[in-house]
C-alpha cells in the first residue's frame, strides 16, 4: 500500500474515531452525569479505582505487547502464525485474572459491606471480563492493521453506551445492589464489544468486499488457532518483540496507572477521596480519550507502515521520510496547540465545570485544584502520544530492550515521588507527579526523533515552536479569563453566563489567530 495511501485512511479513521467517540461519549457524560446524584463517593472510588484497576491491568499486560508486535511491519505477512500469537493472549489473561483476582480479595483492604455491598462478587465479574474481551483480540488486531474505519469506533461506542443505560436503569431501579450494578454493566460492555467484532467478520469474510480487497483471511475458522503443516506454530520474530514489548508494556502500565497502583496498595487516600479524584481524572481526561488516544493509534499504524523498524533514515525510502516527518511536525503542533488551549481555558473554567457536572460535591474542596492541574497534565499528555507513537513504531528490538531500563528507573522513581507528593499535596500530588513522569518520557521520544533525523535535512520536532504571535494570544487569554473567574464565579449564574462569554470570545480570538498564523496545520487538517 503506498505511503500516501496509508496516511489517507488513517486520517479517515482518526476523525471518524474521533468524531464518532465524541457523539457517544457525549450521551454517556450525560448519563454519567445523571447517575452521580444516586451513588456514593465511596462506591464511586471501588469501582473506578479498585475494580477498574483490576480489569485494566489484566487486559493490559495480557495483551499490549501483542498489540505492538503484530502491528509493526506490513500486512503481507502469514496471517496464521500470527492469529495464533494473538490467541495466546486468552490463556495468559487468565492467569493474570486469577492471580490479581486473589491478589484483590485477599491481600488489599476490603470496603465495608454496609458501605460498598457486594465487593468479592465485583472482583469475579471484572476479572471475567477481562478475559471474554481478550477473546476478541484477533479480530481487533485484524481489522486495525487492514484500517478498517469505522468498525472499531462502532463496536466501541455500542458497547459503552449498553453499558451506560443499563448503569442508569440498574440505579434508579435497583441502587441497593451496589457492585451488582457496576458487575453486570461490565460483562455486558465486554460482550457488546466482543460480539460487534464477531458479528462484523462473519458478513464480511468470504463476502465481494474481501475478494475485492484480497483480504488474507477467507472463512470464520482461519481466525481461530491453526497448526501449520511442516512449520512452528507462531512466528518466532514476531514472539521475540512481543516478548521485549511485554517487559516494556509492563512498566508503562504501573506508569499509566500509578496513582490508582499507590492508592490501591498504600492507602493514601480513603475509598470517598478516591472517587473524587477519580471523577475528576475522567473529567479532565475527556478530550485525551476523545482526540489524543485515536491519534496515538492510527498514527502508531501509519508510522509502522511507512517506515521500517530498526533501519537508520538514509536507509528508508526517501519519499516515505519526507512524508512521515511532514505528518509526524504537523500531528506535533496539532496536539500542541490543542494541548495548550485546554491548558489555559482549564485554568479559568475548572470550578464552573465541576458545579455544572456533579454539583457541590465535585466543586467544593479539592475538585477544582484537581481539575486545574489536570489542565495541565493534558498538554503533556498531548505532546507524548505522538513522539511515543512515533518512537514505539520505529525502535528495533534491541532499542526496546535498552528502553525498557529507563522505563524500570522512571517506574521506580514515579512511584516515590507520588507517595511523597501525595502526603504533602493530597490528591493534587498524584497529577503532578503525572506531569514529572510524561515530562521524562517525551524528554526520551524528542532525543530519539531528534537523533533519528539528525542526518537528514528534515526537522519535524520544529512543530512544538507555535507562533510567537499566538502564543500571545494564549498569555492575554489567560489572564483575562482568569480575572474573569475571580470576579464573576461566585455572584449568581448571570455572573457565570457573563464568564463564559468571556471565555468563548477569548477563545474565538485564539482560533482566529491559529488560522492566521498555522496556515500549514491548517492546510493538512482539511487536505486529511
Amino acid at each position: 500500500m503506498a505511503a500516501q495511501d496509508v496516511l489517507s485512511q488513517t486520517t479517515r479513521l482518526d476523525s471518524s474515531s474521533a468524531l464518532l467517540q465524541v457523539l457517544f461519549r457525549l450521551v454517556t457524560f450525560g448519563l454519567n452525569a445523571f447517575t452521580l446524584r444516586y451513588l456514593s463517593r465511596e462506591l464511586i472510588g471501588v469501582v473506578n479505582v479498585r475494580l477498574t484497576l483490576l480489569y485494566s491491568t489484566v487486559v493490559f499486560l495480557a495483551r499490549e505487547a501483542f498489540r505492538r508486535a503484530c502491528l509493526s511491519g506490513s500486512t503481507k505477512r502469514n496471517w496464521t502464525k500470527t492469529i495464533n500469537l494473538l490467541w495466546l493472549t486468552v490463556p495468559l489473561g487468565v492467569f493474570w485474572s486469577i492471580f490479581l483476582g486473589l491478589v484483590w480479595l485477599h491481600l488489599l483492604e476490603v470496603p465495608d459491606p454496609s458501605v460498598v455491598p457486594h465487593y468479592q462478587a465485583g472482583v469475579v465479574a471484572f476479572g471475567l471480563s477481562a478475559i471474554i474481551e481478550l477473546l476478541g483480540e484477533p479480530f481487533w488486531v485484524l481489522a486495525q492493521a487492514h484500517l478498517f474505519v469505522r468498525l472499531k469506533v462502532i463496536a466501541e461506542s455500542l458497547s459503552v453506551v449498553s453499558k451506560c443505560i443499563l448503569t442508569v436503569i440498574l440505579v434508579v431501579l435497583y441502587p441497593q445492589w451496589g457492585l451488582y450494578i457496576f458487575s453486570l454493566s461490565q460483562l455486558l460492555y465486554v460482550s457488546v464489544l466482543v460480539m460487534s467484532y464477531v458479528i462484523y467478520f462473519v458478513m464480511f469474510l468470504g463476502s465481494p468486499e474481501a475478494t475485492k480487497k484480497s483480504f488474507p483471511v477467507a472463512r470464520m475458522k482461519a481466525l481461530l488457532p491453526n497448526l501449520v503443516e511442516d512449520e512452528t506454530f507462531v512466528n518466532w520474530k514476531e514472539a521475540r518483540l512481543t516478548w521485549s514489548f511485554f517487559k516494556q508494556s509492563f512498566l508503562k502500565q504501573i506508569l499509566t496507572e500509578g496513582e490508582r497502583y499507590v492508592m490501591t496498595f498504600l492507602n493514601v487516600l480513603n475509598f470517598g477521596d478516591q472517587g473524587v479524584y477519580d471523577i475528576v481524572n475522567n473529567l479532565g481526561s475527556l478530550v485525551a480519550r476523545f482526540i489524543f488516544l485515536p491519534i496515538e493509534e492510527s498514527f502508531y499504524v501509519f508510522f509502522a507502515k511507512v517506515l521500517e523498524r530498526g533501519k537508520n533514515v538514509k536507509d528508508q525510502k526517501q519519499d516515505d521520510v519526507a512524508m512521515a516527518a511532514n505528518v509526524l511536525e504537523l500531528l506535533l503542533k496539532l496536539v500542541l496547540l490543542i494541548g495548550l488551549t485546554i491548558t489555559v481555558f482549564g485554568y479559568a473554567y475548572s470550578q464552573l465545570a465541576l458545579d455544572i457536572y456533579g454539583g457541590s460535591m465535585l466543586s467544593s474542596g479539592t475538585g477544582p485544584d484537581l481539575l486545574r492541574c489536570y489542565s495541565l497534565y493534558v498538554l503533556f499528555l498531548a505532546i507524548n502520544g505522538v513522539t511515543e507513537c512515533f518512537t514505539f513504531a520505529l525502535m528495533c528490538k534491541e532499542e526496546v530492550d535498552r528502553y525498557n531500563f529507563v522505563m524500570l528507573a522512571l517506574s521506580f522513581t514515579f512511584l516515590c515521588i507520588s507517595y511523597f507528593l501525595t502526603h504533602w499535596y493530597g490528591s493534587v500530588g498524584f497529577i503532578l507527579a503525572n506531569c514529572f513522569n510524561m515530562g521524562i518520557r517525551i524528554a526520551h521520544s524528542i532525543h530519539y526523533i531528534y537523533d533519528y533525523f539528525k542526518d537528514s535535512t528534515y526537522r519535524p520536532l520544529t512543530g512544538l515552536l507555535p507562533s510567537p504571535f499566538l502564543v500571545l494570544v494564549y498569555i492575554i487569554s489567560g489572564v483575562i479569563t482568569g480575572f474573569s473567574e475571580v470576579f464573576c464565579c461566585d455572584k449568581g449564574w448571570m455572573a457565570r453566563l457573563l464568564h463564559m462569554s468571556v471565555g468563548a470570545l477569548c477563545f474565538a480570538a485564539t482560533v482566529v489567530t491559529m488560522f492566521c498564523t498555522e496556515t500549514k496545520l491548517i492546510h493538512f487538517v482539511r487536505s486529511q
